[in-house]
């Protein structure tokens, strides 16, 4: 078997060849099925332990957060074109905030979540970028060659597609950012339901695509979508995030401090005119990405204080009067949580809310579309509803699949390890679901609110066609690699994971990995495991030897 180490985040190895039959014991981490594999809680909760590991199975899955923006989009579209809309559009316009004596500030609740909420996702999204930038596939410019240039043809061929319909029209023709960016929590969430018939490159390529793709998203925003900045507002925004790098540069690693000073610098950027939710995007870039706790030395204090507590542990006396005994756990417990990057500890928080709260409720807002009583024919040939259309359905995997092309063939990079170009062709039709992105950018580029709704229309609409097409091309394949018997395990740590593979393919290849009975192809792969750090993917066929 060869191997191949990708990068310090990734690595593939090639294909082994083994019977499907009844597991051996392999190690486990806690699952919904299993929620103490250690047995360190106490029989009494292990039914809320089994709880609270399907509450967080269910949030770490990109099928279900997709779901649930789905839902909403759907729950809106119902609302929009029934004889509750004006009564719907008029609570999302009510005035939010609060009042002390005289002073009174508010907001209407849908600019809460646009302006407000929306910076919560940036910061989600300038957090995934810098995980990538520090440790993923942005590293190793050999890796992410072929995905950055492959964002870079999938932004400028859809913005070439866009102008072609809106070209002289003075109304529509400052939408060309509409169809630029991926929306990566669909494009993955649909990916997810292919499980582990899809090599893990396919999501690794998708996911550094859509990472690039908001990067460039942002700048397109921070640069064309703001309003005539004010300069003392953005000097104040200026001096707050040199602050902010500052707390970084002096090893300030309280989380409390980067949001407090975090929230003076939403409310400058807010205040020049420039979008608001790009302070979540610098907000993120500021919070260390580092452990304030030396690592070696935590090893050798973790084990002297595991050696204490055992000492003073007394099973013959209650735990609340043990003093010695809680005083050193606590500190365990204290020094332990420090371990993990502030950054880390972030993403991990935002996570659920971002994918399950405000998401849904972003689409709930926005994805209104009312079609009754308009003229369908002038709506369906609006130029920023076939711009927008037309732009995701076909400029994106345009440019996606042309720019990939000519990078492997300049030999600048290759194709992931097991990735066929029918597999990036499927994902490149993917990358034209631009829900989330795409509305955001629309909300900000049109004027007459007709024009926004036919921009969220053919949004919507490209995004269902790129969704099922994508699926479907990959479907093709994963069908072919189901008759070879072949499926794609993907291994790790569960971090690692969740920012490639996905909660989906991670449990596939887990129960795959306890199925296998053959110790030849056990031997692989923990060889492929233990060959470099990182994720590997070993592709193992499951008929059986003759």
């Amino acid at each position: 078997m060869t191997e191949h180490c990708a990068s310090p985040a990734h690595k593939e190895a090639s294909s082994a060849e083994g019977v499907a039959h009844d597991a051996p014991a392999a190690p486990e981490h806690p699952s919904a099925q299993n929620p103490d594999p250690g047995r360190i809680y106490i029989s009494e909760v292990q039914r809320h332990q089994a709880r609270y590991r399907k509450l967080i199975q269910f949030t770490s899955s990109s099928t279900k957060a997709a779901g649930a923006m789905l839902l909403a989009a759907i729950a809106a579209l119902v609302v929009a074109n029934s004889p509750v809309s004006d009564a719907f559009s008029h609570f999302w316009h009510t005035d939010v905030g609060f009042a002390f004596g005289q002073t009174q500030a508010t907001m209407p609740l849908s600019h809460v979540i646009n302006d407000v909420l929306m910076a919560v996702f940036f910061l989600l999204v300038g957090l995934e970028i810098k995980y990538e930038m520090t440790v993923g596939e942005l590293t190793n410019i050999r890796q992410a060659i072929l995905p950055i240039v492959a964002a870079v043809g999938g932004v400028l061929v859809p913005v070439a597609v866009y102008s072609a319909f809106n070209v002289g029209n003075l109304d529509t023709a400052g939408g060309w950012g509409v169809p630029t960016a991926t929306d990566i929590a669909f494009a993955l969430g649909i990916l997810a339901l292919l499980g582990n018939r899809v090599p893990n490159g396919v999501r690794v390529f998708l996911s550094t695509l859509a990472v690039a793709d908001d990067i460039i998203a942002i700048i397109v925003i921070a640069v064309f979508y703001g309003q005539a900045p004010s300069l003392p507002w953005l000097g104040c925004a200026a001096v707050v995030f040199c602050a902010l790098l500052l707390m970084n540069k002096r090893h300030v690693f309280s989380l409390y401090a980067y949001l407090l000073v975090g929230a003076v610098l939403w409310y400058c950027v807010f205040m020049s005119g420039v979008h608001s939710t790009i302070a979540g995007v610098l907000l993120a870039f500021a919070i260390p990405s580092g452990s304030r706790v030396n690592v070696k030395s935590f090893i050798r204090w973790t084990g002297e204080r595991v050696v204490e507590a055992k000492s003073a542990f007394n099973a013959q006396e209650p735990v609340i009067g043990q003093e010695d005994y809680l005083k050193t756990v606590s500190s365990l417990a204290r020094v332990s949580k420090q371990v993990v990057p502030p950054a880390t500890r972030l993403e991990h928080l935002l996570y659920p809310w971002v994918y399950f709260a405000i998401l849904p409720l972003f689409a709930l807002t926005n994805a209104n579309v009312g079609l009754a009583g308009s003229d369908l024919g002038a709506l369906f040939s609006n130029p920023a509803l076939l711009g927008a259309f037309f732009g995701l359905v076909v400029g994106k995997p345009l440019g996606i699949m042309a720019a990939s092309f000519l990078v492997v063939k300049l030999r600048a990079a290759s194709l992931p390890e097991n990735v066929t170009w029918m597999h990036m062709l499927g994902a490149a039709v993917l990358g034209g679901v631009g829900f989330t992105m795409a509305i955001f950018v629309a909300n900000l580029a049109y004027v007459d609110a007709a024009t926004i709704a036919a921009a969220k229309l053919g949004i919507l609409l490209a995004s269902l066609v790129a969704g099922v097409a994508g699926f479907s091309l990959l479907a093709v394949q994963a069908k072919s690699a189901q008759k070879q018997g072949v499926a794609f395990m993907s291994l790790g740590p569960s971090e690692m994971q969740r920012q490639t593979a996905g909660e989906e393919a991670n449990a596939a290849s887990e129960r795959l990995l306890r199925e296998i009975d053959d110790p030849e192809v056990i031997r692989e792969v923990e060889q492929a495991l233990a060959g470099c750090e990182g994720i590997a993917e070993v592709a193992v066929s499951l008929k059986e030897k003759r």
